[in-house]
């Protein structure tokens, strides 16, 4: 109840404040940007399309399969590892690329620093502190200024790029992910990022760029470079691509965390809806060849040592080992394995602190901060880089005891200097494995402003990644833990550097709420595979303590961008439902004869993406009319979806009036010349009376009678197939199409690679050029449908439907009777959890 209060003051304010937004649904609130209230959830979006993992078995794909023997089957699978193995190798060589030039440009800036470090001791004595800061920010204003003018190029390349990945691999097409700009973009950005001294990772962009390289390596063509077009005939299907970037996903992994299997489960955790064993195979070896690929360059050029392959990834964890010195010493027993537990629910508790926090803090921003210029947002990307200079400095005046001296008297080192002044892989290395101590008040400080930071830092408009962050946030958390213990409560024997990694471990799995995938990602990069059972533990409270306050943070940005995003699976409750009740049943179908001035009409008005092809069912016209009702395989139906269906004709016939051809006119009035109806007429009540339907039929004995009454005018449609707007657009632009004079096998025949060869940018129908159609010409799309797509009867369960739509990565789903008669389709805007439960509310009302 109260949240129903809630929601009733957060309506009062809208009506009194902002009274011209009350009309506007939730829907267009969050297409918009907008919510009515923070605490309110954005409704998935309708815009986003989805990707068809399903194939489309028609003529032409019938045809390649009959040229299709055992020699040329081998041909294609061995080009398939072949681009399997390059899209490893080439993320090996991002991330080599992307590591070189951070390490450059972050030895530049700190080198600098360090050489006025003494005139900064004798400066900061007589009161002119300020100009080594400003020295600092001079640097990391100039690479993050790079990095933000890079996002405005490319918007898409902003974040770390998780989010959108997982979308795509559940089925999402997110436009501008992976394109060849978005990579360059995601590259430069994130090196200038990173080496510009901002709390952000460069491993979570790493597993975007593998995703585009192996989104756009098997294409061998691209939009933004144009002029490169290759007759490359093989993976032209949404089908090849989504598995080749699941395969790019799990090698930018690879490569990021030196952990090949990890990236593996990663993709498969994390991504792709549809696995099979094949496609595991597959992508194993992408993240064998990113690792291997990166490991050789990386230890020949750091170590001149080629071919020793002794830096496996990006993020290396070192090894874990205890002083030869004590003999007591074990990296962990059985008794700690109760403060692993303690320290994996508060990791989750801090995990669900920071996503909560960074789900305000993004809000906040879609509200006040997007819409504004773009060089508001610029300025506001400033501030987060400003605040973490001044405090690197500012806190580095706590004198301990460190590897950096900044301060510090002779044969001492400043800690906290350690922690800002490093690199942040260098940093958690010191936490893991510094046999100096760190004084509980230096953690905690560091935690905590790092933590806040990190916080504020990720989502602003440059490439940032989460997962360093997280890790060092985690570590200095875990290495205090370890002090505490050893300080009050006597433990002397535990081994500091396990704490700080089972910290690291706690922490990163209560914001990213991960667990198979990145148990074995830190098992790899720590070489030490006792640490398993540990970090499985820790790693599952953390998940299910920050469960029990909100979603991961990954999942909350896919949320806050609306996507319409399939879970796993669906609530136990949710089989009270079936398809009927969650089925769009006013359908926008196409006949297997249709003349091109009705495909170009209802492709015109209507924004679908699939159409079922139907031809007009008279032999159960007696039991679909019943009453009041119209009833059909136990499914009610009211006579409201006849009017539907009659002013969708309408519609169509009135945009038949702006086709750009004086030989365009509508259907009827062929047949009732004499009759010239009334300018400002209802043009259905036109058709209603011309007893004539606007489309012609597949069998001739189906011919319009004059003698139809509106209930037979709008009798059971048979099933026959399903065909996409790509396709029809396609057929259009080739001018495939017969005259009414001949016959249908005189219209001319696409090859696969013809219908293929636009992919993945079909033309758009407003684009065609219509006076050069002649709008009399039918098209017989029988040969391009899917004759055979998946279909579900009224009365499945809807966990079945949900099962069936996310496991074969469904883009249209057609509901069909028990006599073929198709009464509904359930696309991924159906299956939404929101959806879902708006009509079990509905359910519950009627009963």
């Amino acid at each position: 109840m109260a949240g129903c209060r809630g929601s009733l003051c957060c309506c009062c304010r809208w009506c009194c404040c902002c009274g011209e937004r009350e009309t506007r649904t939730p829907e267009e609130l969050t297409i918009l940007g907008e919510t009515q209230e923070e605490e309110d959830e954005i409704l998935p979006r309708k815009d986003y399309e989805s990707l068809d993992y399903d194939r489309c078995i028609n003529d032409p794909y019938l045809e390649v399969l009959e040229t299709m023997d055992n020699k040329k089957g081998r041909r294609y699978e061995a080009v398939k590892w072949m681009v399997v193995f390059a899209i490893g190798v080439c993320t090996g060589l991002v991330g080599l690329f992307v590591d070189f030039f951070v390490r450059l440009f972050t030895q530049l800036k700190f080198g600098v620093v360090q050489t006025f470090s003494a005139a900064v001791e004798e400066c900061s004595q007589k009161g002119c502190l300020a100009l080594s800061l400003l020295e600092l920010l001079g640097f990391n204003l100039t690479f993050v200024f790079l990095a933000s003018l890079l996002v405005l190029i490319e918007p898409v390349a902003a974040g770390s790029g998780i989010p959108e990945v997982k979308c795509y691999l559940n089925g999402v097409k997110v436009p501008g992910i992976v394109r060849l700009r978005t990579l360059l973009c995601k590259i430069l950005g994130v090196l200038f990022s990173v080496a510009g001294g901002l709390f952000v990772g460069k491993e979570g962009p790493m597993i975007h760029s593998g995703s585009v390289v192996g989104a756009g390596l098997p294409q061998f063509q691209s939009i933004s470079l144009r002029k490169i077009q290759l007759n490359f005939p093989y993976f032209r299907s949404d089908r090849d691509k989504r598995d080749f970037v699941s395969a790019g996903a799990a090698a930018g992994v690879a490569a990021a965390f030196g952990a090949p299997i990890g990236g593996t489960l990663f993709s498969l955790e994390e991504g792709s809806s549809f696995w099979n064993q094949g496609l595991t195979w597959k992508v194993l070896f992408c993240s064998m060849s990113a690792t291997f690929t990166l490991n050789f360059f990386r230890s020949g050029i750091q170590f001149g040592s080629w071919g020793s392959f002794q830096l496996p990834g990006l993020l290396n964890f070192g090894e874990f080992k205890c002083s030869d010195s004590d003999k007591k010493c074990h990296l962990w027993t059985a008794m700690d394995l109760g403060f692993f537990v303690v320290m994996g629910v508060i990791g989750g508790l801090l995990g669900a602190t920071f996503n909560c926090l960074n789900k305000r803090l993004a809000k906040y921003r879609m509200r006040n901060v997007h819409p504004k210029p773009k060089l508001v947002r610029y300025l506001r990307s400033r501030l987060p880089l400003a605040c973490s200079g001044s405090l690197s400095l500012v806190t580095s005046e706590d004198m301990n005891s460190s590897i950096k001296t900044f301060f510090c008297p002779n044969d001492t080192y400043n800690d906290m200097a350690t922690l800002f002044f490093n690199p942040q892989e260098s940093a958690i290395l010191q936490l893991f494995h510094q046999d100096g101590t760190f004084s509980p008040i230096t953690l905690a400080l560091f935690f905590v402003l790092y933590f806040l930071l990190a916080c504020w830092t990720y989502g602003i408009s440059v490439p940032s990644g989460l997962f360093v962050p997280s890790l060092l946030c985690g570590a200095a958390f875990g290495r205090l833990v370890a002090n505490v213990l050893k300080s009050y409560i006597g433990l002397g024997h535990i081994y500091s550097g396990t704490f700080a990694l089972i910290g690291a471990a706690a922490f990163l799995g209560g914001v990213v709420r991960m667990t198979i995938s990145l148990t074995v990602i830190l098992l790899e990069s720590t070489n030490e595979i006792t640490y398993g059972l540990p970090i499985m533990v820790t790693l599952m409270v953390a998940k299910w303590t920050g469960d029990f306050f909100n979603k991961g943070i990954y999942d909350i940005h896919v949320g806050l961008r609306g996507v319409p995003l399939l879970e796993w699976e669906t609530e136990v409750e949710m089989d009270k439902l079936r398809a009927s009740d969650i089925m769009e049943p006013n359908l926008t179908y196409v006949y297997p004869h249709t003349r091109i001035q009705s495909l170009v009409s209802i492709l015109r008005t209507t924004v679908h993406h699939a159409f079922p092809v139907v031809t007009e069912n008279r032999g159960n016209e007696k039991e679909f009319m019943k009453g009041n009702q119209l009833i059909s395989n136990n499914i009610k139906f009211k006579k409201s979806s006849i009017l539907t269906r009659a002013g969708e004709q309408r519609k169509r016939s009135q945009s038949m009036k702006s086709y750009p051809s004086s030989e365009l006119r509508n259907m009827c009035d062929e047949h009732i010349a004499s009759e010239e109806p009334a300018e400002k007429e209802d043009l259905l009540q036109q058709m209603l009376e011309r007893r004539y339907t606007p489309y012609p039929n597949l069998y001739p004995d189906q011919s319009p009678s004059e003698d139809w009454t509106m209930e037979e005018r709008f009798r059971p449609l048979t099933f026959h197939g399903l065909i996409l707007r790509s396709q029809l657009v396609t057929l259009l632009v080739r001018g495939v199409c017969y005259s009414e004079s001949q016959s249908s096998a005189s219209q001319p025949r696409l090859s696969y690679a013809e219908m293929a060869e636009d992919y993945p940018r079909y033309p758009d129908i407003h684009d065609l050029d219509l006076t050069l159609l002649n709008p009399r010409m039918i098209v017989d799309v029988t040969p391009y449908m899917n004759p055979s797509p998946f279909t579900i009867s009224p009365n499945t369960h809807v966990s079945q439907v949900f099962n069936l739509f996310r496991t074969m990565g469904l883009r249209h789903l057609p509901v069909v009777n028990a006599v073929g008669e198709i009464v509904g389709i359930i696309t991924r805007h159906n299956l939404t959890y929101e959806f879902l439960q708006a009509r079990l509310r509905q359910h519950y009302q009627t009963i």
